[in-house]
């Protein structure tokens, strides 16, 4: 029996694209990528996720990685969960080899939802498990988790050499919304890297614009006392 995994890398972030691994393993070797230690690559470190990646490769049937650039997620229809469901689909009916039972990492608070909608895009006939922290409980998620983290790790290491410091590109990341900040007052925009819609550069903009303004009105105080 063939088993598969899904899981995405890079939902949140304002900065960079979302990459969506979809792997297929033959039941039988389930057991080697228990002994890999594979699990969710937020509690790996970049060095052992880098190491896994290979490992991972030898172990699979076939995998299958999608990137959603932030052009494409800014422009999105309908909700963050939908677009997520609807590129799992796409990931999972791009496999060659078809997986008799998928496990993927459920974005919606309802989990039998998620797998149901995930289930009806699918091309071929297949089970369908989705879980909170799939990653965290099956061994074959997390391969998929480590997968889509490395390839966005090595996306974001391309826009850093091209536009220096950039961050994690979360909009937690105060390195981040430096760097947003600062290419908006330098440029008048944000880069093409980003996901246009996302309230991070909203505030941004609400913050430069509001300095202008007092800027603008301390201007005007100051040249009416001149003349006074």
């Amino acid at each position: 029996m063939k088993i598969a995994g899904i899981d995405e890398a890079g939902r949140g972030p304002v900065i960079g694209p979302m990459i969506i691994a979809a792997v297929v393993v033959d039941e039988k070797n389930l057991p080697k990528l228990e002994e890999l230690k594979v699990r969710d690559s937020k509690k790996l470190a970049p060095q052992r996720r880098e190491k896994l990646f290979d490992e991972i490769l030898g172990v699979l049937d076939d995998y299958f990685i999608l990137e959603a650039g932030p052009d494409i997620i800014g422009s999105r229809e309908g909700t963050l969960n939908e677009f997520e469901v609807e590129n799992f689909a796409k990931a999972l009916n791009s496999l060659r080899i078809k997986p008799n039972v998928v496990y993927a990492d459920a974005a919606d608070v309802d989990e039998e939802r998620f797998a149901r909608e995930l289930r009806n895009k699918l091309n071929f006939d297949a089970e369908v498990v989705a879980r909170h922290k799939a990653d965290d409980i099956f061994p074959v998620v997390s391969a998929a988790s480590i997968l889509a983290k490395v390839t966005r790790d090595r996306a974001i290491e391309k826009l850093r050499e091209e536009y220096g410091e950039i961050g994690s590109g979360y909009p937690s990341d105060p390195r981040t919304r430096a760097f947003l900040e600062h290419y908006y007052r330098e440029n008048g925009e944000f880069p093409p890297i980003v996901r246009k819609g996302w309230k991070t550069l909203k505030k941004i903009v609400e913050k430069i614009e509001s300095e202008k303004k007092a800027k603008e009105a301390q201007a005007t105080l100051d040249r009416y006392f001149r003349r006074a």
